[in-house]
């Protein structure tokens, strides 16, 4: 498998955190944002997990009725990173 060099991984992240801006303030799945821009789920869930070391993503651990997730994962828009992206398109 080829390498994707890094400035295309800055793009990739750049789609993930423009979907979740855009399904914001829902939550999605790993598996949904894998699906939105056409990437595997480990590939996603590894491009997610250095997003939320940055503070732009964060990991919903729990459904809604409050019980925690076992396998699955959600995903959001930091607050810091939506406000930023919300300046930006007004």
């Amino acid at each position: 498998m080829p390498r994707i060099s890094q400035p295309k991984i800055d793009k990739i992240k750049e789609q993930i955190l423009h979907h979740l801006f855009v399904s914001s303030p829902q939550s999605l799945f790993t598996s949904q944002i894998a699906s939105e821009i056409a990437r595997d789920e480990e590939f996603t869930k590894t491009l997610l997990l250095n997003l939320k070391e940055k503070s732009l993503v964060a990991e919903v651990n729990k459904n809604p009725q409050g019980r925690e997730y076992l396998k699955r994962q959600r995903w959001r828009l930091s607050n810091s990173a939506f406000e930023i992206y919300n300046k930006h398109q007004n």
